[in-house]
């Protein structure tokens, strides 16, 4: 099999869910950085590998995916060891729930292009804009601390990580970068530092990445 393509930046939230996936799955990747903060998702070339011009994008099996939860359901459908979702459907529709709390209900408010747009064509200063991501997360991990509830072990699902840890893994990691306090959330801690024990996971976090140096 060629090696897989991914195309990535350090920060971003979803391509930081695909790298865990991968690690998880050891599946073999190689990182072809696309500088968010630098506009390259919109130049020409990379817009005619993906038309939306948002990473992740990943180049595997002479496939082109795109959107990070899209590309985890690939990577679990044909690299199965270790699984993503528990067996049952009524745990699998709780761990989708618990996913796409964060990948539909958190993050889409509080990624950079949203933040530039407060920023720029709505003259929103610095402080208006962390009032906001914290707003977002804090309204979203409340939620997420109930619905994970007498479910949770060590991980926030049961005692192995699943899809919804490697959800959970970079939205904590940007609730801290913003000041959010996580005290309320202890389910929600617990389960990130499950998460980030393991190497999969710790190797995935964005100061591991070549772009951050």
């Amino acid at each position: 099999m060629t090696r897989a393509v991914l195309h990535d930046y350090f920060r971003s939230s979803a391509a930081y869910r695909v790298r865990i996936a991968l690690n998880l799955k050891g599946v073999d990747y190689e990182i072809r950085p696309v500088s968010l903060v630098d506009g390259e998702q919109r130049t020409t070339a990379y817009r005619a590998l993906n038309p939306q011009g948002f990473v992740p994008m990943l180049e595997i099996d002479d496939h082109r995916l795109t959107q990070s939860l899209a590309i985890i359901v690939y990577l679990d459908q044909n690299f199965p060891e270790p699984p993503l979702m528990p067996p049952g459907s009524a745990d699998q529709a709780h761990v989708r729930a618990l996913s796409l709390t964060i990948a539909c209900d958190i993050h889409p408010l509080n990624n950079l292009r949203v933040l530039k747009y407060l920023g720029g064509q709505l003259n929103q200063d610095q402080e208006a804009r962390d009032l906001w991501y914290a707003h977002w997360i804090s309204e979203g991990f409340e939620a997420l601390e109930a619905l994970a509830g007498q479910r949770a072990g060590s991980f926030l699902f049961g005692n192995s990580p699943s899809l919804a840890d490697i959800c959970l893994v970079p939205q904590m990691y940007n609730a801290r970068r913003f000041d959010v306090p996580l005290d309320k959330y202890p389910t929600l801690v617990r389960a990130d530092a499950s998460a980030n024990a393991l190497p999969e996971f710790a190797d995935a976090h964005p100061d591991k990445q070549e772009q951050a140096a």
